[in-house]
């Protein structure tokens, strides 16, 4: 149930779907910032086992 807003519906509207776009592109973000470090710490790993 949505409240009754008023005049600033369209402001908190705004708002919400601000905030929920940023939270979408922070969680892509971190979401392919942790897939290259493990793609990077798997190679680091690779490399030492070859080494050692």
């Amino acid at each position: 149930m949505m409240p009754d807003l008023g005049r600033y519906a369209m402001e908190v509207s705004l708002a919400y779907v601000a905030s929920l776009g940023l939270l979408a592109v922070l969680v892509l973000w971190v979401w392919l910032r942790g897939r290259a470090v493990r793609r990077a710490l798997d190679e680091f790993e690779k490399d030492r086992r070859g080494h050692g």
